[in-house]
């Protein structure tokens, strides 16, 4: 199958997106880190870039729905900013190992830059009727039990399972969406 599976060809309707690091290298455990992810998503809410329904930041990846005008370029934007600003972090705490990773795991036609820390694509998959919507929100919501992290959806805190529960989450989201 080819990659147009993969591809975002209507925005009226909300994407499910997964952002991966690359070599599944585990950033996300710093939470330092996170904030970079995650203040990067608020700067795209705030500016009415993107809407977020459902999220979750595992240590090495991360699942959202999210929708926009145009989602490709933010979501592009997003992953730009996120590795140019994790990079700069690694570098000033001298994380020696992650960088030397981010360096070998660059693709070879990457020839503008010396590190490369996300996976190419996000494989988006276009959420078409009420019941995708809950099927994915549940797989989004279930990860770090899945992985065993925690116990409880509400548990994990880098996941709007809590907003979804009515207690207040570290990021904005829809719930109401159909």
């Amino acid at each position: 199958m080819g990659r147009s599976r993969y591809k975002i060809f209507e925005t009226e309707y909300p994407y499910f997106l997964t952002c991966t690091v690359v070599n599944w290298l585990c950033l996300f455990s710093k939470p330092e880190i996170v904030e970079i992810v995650t203040g990067s998503l608020r700067f795209l809410q705030e500016h009415h870039r993107l809407e977020l329904y459902a999220y979750v930041i595992m240590e090495h990846h991360l699942h959202l729905i999210a929708s926009s005008d145009n989602l490709s370029n933010e979501i592009g934007d997003f992953k730009s900013y996120t590795a140019r600003s994790i990079i700069e972090y690694l570098k000033k705490e001298h994380s020696t190992f992650f960088l030397q990773e981010l360096e070998r795991n660059k693709l070879p036609h990457k020839k503008d830059r010396t590190f490369q820390l996300w996976q190419e694509g996000s494989h988006p998959e276009m959420i078409r009727d009420e019941i995708m919507m809950r099927q994915k929100i549940e797989y989004i919501h279930n990860n770090p039990i899945k992985c065993g992290y925690v116990d409880e959806q509400i548990h994990w805190r880098y996941s709007s399972a809590r907003n979804y529960a009515g207690m207040t989450g570290i990021l904005e989201v829809v719930t109401e969406w159909m």
